[in-house]
């Protein structure tokens, strides 16, 4: 069997800047190939600080696709080796998929190797682990020096194995090839197939990521194929997985926004603001008129909406406005004026119009505001629980969201009482009353109203 070892540079997980791989026959090196790529767009100075590779340097060196073809002859008929296999397999793949050609090959980590052919190591990035193997390291984060460091290495790796390592490594059924380096198998294998909440976290335990899915593992596993660079950044900094079980889809999309905004993880963008400071109301004037505007929450006794910004809630408003052909002058979109644009270019379906009457604009102005609401102040919302005999529920009352929680199907009481007592406090904001509404569109049957 060969092996193809490589190392890659890049411009920062984007674009390859060198490339290097030996190509080992079990026994001795073979082969060898090495050059600088250029990528085609800037080198930041930092990267440059790291690895010494200047735009400069790759100026006049060849484009991916002038080599394309000697790295695809180089690693074919070999197991692709590397440290940390998925990042340089992932990026090289990604640039045989730019010129519309597939680039498949067997993968082996040498990451994940030595945590199970050399446990108990301090650390297993590749310097401190030359370092403690007494492998010579020249030309740190150059691709030949780091990858003539990882032959060393993987060459130790072979010796130490007793033949069954590296063999149920390469079996594709095992993902060993698939999970990231820092994460032991156990884990993986131990994650449910079914709804619920998952967390990434890094060595030190910290939650980088929060997701939800239908089925847990699959949705982990599918973080893994992903080629954007978020997404193999996160991986490789992902030391293990916990999961929360919750027996619905409803329910995981609700506890995912929770667990969002309460550990605000690294790796999740949406959803993560936590203080909503605006409130959304509505007033009567003194002619009968009703009025939208916003303001700080401090200032709203009973919003109909809350918002995390001034302009969220005037993009939201200028929505409400259009679909129910209300007046941007009495909707605090237009001040100062007599009358509103609309009016102005006889487009104007509000009271600036003469003919149209305050009962009838109040009208309109009534519907937007209901469309907002729940159709009940009082309800929860009835799913399926996380084993046989229960059921899962979300609490709504007084049209705000007060959390969820899991009753047996035996209970006989179920009053409100009921309810809050075997409930888990959730905050309520405009994401999760965005999550209920949406879900309450396709499945109004589950809604059950309370007294």
């Amino acid at each position: 069997m060969k092996y193809a070892i490589v190392d890659i540079e890049t411009n920062g997980g984007v674009k390859i800047t060198e490339i290097s791989i030996f190509v080992f026959d079990g026994e001795k090196v073979i082969d060898e190939y090495t050059t600088l790529i250029n990528p085609e767009c800037n080198i930041p100075a930092f990267i440059t600080n790291l690895t010494g590779i200047t735009n400069t340097m790759v100026k006049e060196a060849p484009k991916f696709y002038e080599v394309a073809k000697d790295i695809f002859e180089a690693t074919e008929d070999c197991v692709f080796v590397a440290h940390n296999v998925n990042f340089d397999y992932n990026i090289i793949s990604k640039e045989f998929k730019e010129l519309g050609l597939s680039y498949k090959r067997k993968k082996l980590c040498t990451v994940r190797l030595s945590r199970k052919l050399l446990p108990g190591r301090k650390s297993y990035s590749l310097g401190k682990l030359c370092l403690s193997e007494g492998i010579p390291l020249v030309d740190r984060h150059r691709a030949r020096g780091d990858a003539e460091a990882t032959t060393i290495l993987f060459e130790k790796l072979l010796k130490a194995d007793n033949g069954s390592v590296i063999a149920s490594f390469l079996n594709p059924r095992s993902r060993e090839a698939t999970l990231p380096p820092l994460l032991p198998k156990k884990v993986f294998d131990n994650l449910p197939e079914k709804e619920g909440v998952y967390y990434f976290k890094n060595e030190d335990k910290e939650i980088i990521y929060v997701g939800k899915a239908n089925n847990i593992k699959q949705r982990v596993l599918s973080h893994f194929y992903d080629k954007k660079k978020k997404e193999i950044s996160m991986c490789m900094a992902t030391a293990d997985i916990d999961f929360t079980e919750t027996g619905s889809e409803l329910l995981a999309l609700l506890l995912e926004s929770s667990e969002i905004k309460k550990h605000f993880p690294k790796y999740n963008r949406a959803q993560r603001r936590t203080k909503e400071g605006i409130g959304l109301f509505y007033y009567e004037d003194r002619k009968g008129v009703l009025h939208l505007a916003w303001n700080q929450l401090k200032n709203v006794p009973n919003p109909i909406v809350k918002f995390y910004s001034a302009a969220e809630a005037r993009t939201f408003v200028e929505k409400l406005c259009e679909s129910h052909e209300l007046c941007p002058k009495y909707c605090n979109l237009q001040t100062n004026v007599s009358s509103c644009f609309h009016y102005q270019i006889k487009q104007c379906k509000g009271v600036c119009r003469e003919e149209e009457t305050i009962e009838n604009y109040n009208k309109r102005v009534k519907e937007a505001i209901q469309s907002l609401r729940f159709s009940t102040e009082n309800f929860i919302i009835k799913e399926s629980g996380r084993k046989t005999n229960e059921f899962a529920y979300a609490l709504i009352l007084k049209g705000s969201y007060m959390g969820f929680g899991y009753l047996e199907d035996s209970t006989k009481n179920r009053s409100t009482d009921t309810y809050l007592e075997a409930i888990q406090h959730q905050k309520d904001n405009k994401d999760v009353n965005r999550i209920i509404t949406s879900y309450l569109k396709n499945n109004s049957t589950n809604l059950m109203a309370l007294e």
